[in-house]
């Protein structure tokens, strides 16, 4: 049995001297606190089609990941509870060979096959190559089971994420409601939810991915809501050089901010979020008057 997620999650105030300076504020919505297996973003997008899957009578899940992939132990523990199978197409043929990383470990340890592809089998899978997700071949050669793309990001998962909105009252002109971008699914739903006058900031944690997040995110909008919405962006200007990717200075600056705040930090998301905020208010970005609510999408990796 899925144990209960914690709704709302908390929104916490984050004083900052940079901040207040800019006549800026910033509150963070813990999401990071939601569940205890299935934290944050993944709950939110997941909670739908787990929801689907057991209405539709499916009895497998099959998605897909890299090698630290949250999303691989989220469908992981998920499935496993709710007595699923699941199947994870790991990205990178060489690891199978390997021992296990403890993301790997943790998804096998909840009852996940994991299946080990070559990059250009990897991409042929997640149909980035046709533009599609290629599900009739994947059924062809994994059986009957409910496929969830990349990063678990479809249309019933922007409709799950829209849920965030709703658990920030008084949002209005004022309100940037922001959150690290992956493969759009929380965006879409952030910015679908948004009451008007409100907006949506995206910060991308890939390198090179102008133009085909906007295309996802958009795509996303289209599926769950048959349109699209205005009121969101993406910056693309702090991935800090790819995704996965952590150097000195991001680290650094996710340390000074656990110090000061006592908030433990995820690297690849959440600290490339909260550093983007950073810059962009101390380069005077938002007018001041604005409300930033910064989404805290997961934990930080196990030291």
């Amino acid at each position: 049995m899925l144990e209960p997620a914690l709704l709302p999650t908390p929104l916490v105030d984050c004083t900052d001297e940079a901040y207040t300076r800019a006549g800026v504020e910033l509150r963070l919505k813990r999401d990071d606190l939601l569940h205890p297996t299935v934290p944050g973003n993944k709950w939110r997008k997941l909670a739908p089609n787990l929801a689907a899957a057991v209405e539709q009578g499916h009895t497998r899940l099959l998605t897909f990941g890299g090698a630290y992939s949250t999303h691989l132990r989220a469908v992981a523990a998920a499935a496993g509870a709710l007595g699923l199978e699941s199947v994870g197409l790991v990205r990178g043929e060489e690891l199978a060979g390997r021992p296990r990383n403890w993301s790997l470990r943790a998804a096998e340890a909840a009852g996940m096959r994991l299946e080990f592809l070559t990059r250009a089998e990897y991409r042929e899978a997640t149909g980035r190559a046709e533009g599609e997700h290629g599900t009739d071949a994947l059924l062809r050669r994994w059986g009957p089971c409910l496929v969830l793309p990349e990063g678990g990001s479809n249309a019933l998962a922007a409709v799950g994420a829209a849920a965030i909105p709703a658990e920030l009252p008084g949002l209005g002109e004022r309100d940037v409601v922001c959150c690290p971008v992956g493969t759009g699914g929380t965006l879409a739903g952030i910015a679908a939810g948004l009451p008007a006058g409100a907006r949506a900031l995206g910060v991308a944690v890939l390198r090179g991915g102008e133009g085909y997040l906007e295309a996802e995110v958009t795509r996303l909008h289209r599926a769950a809501y048959g349109r699209g919405f205005d009121n969101w962006r993406i910056d693309h200007a702090h991935h800090g050089g790819g995704y996965g990717r952590v150097p000195a200075e991001l680290a650094a600056f996710a340390e000074r901010f656990e110090r000061r705040h006592g908030i433990p930090l995820e690297r690849r998301y959440v600290a490339k979020l909260l550093a983007a905020l950073a810059d962009l208010t101390a380069a005077g970005a938002f007018p001041r008057g604005t409300r930033l609510t910064a989404v805290v999408t997961g934990l930080p990796d196990p030291r």
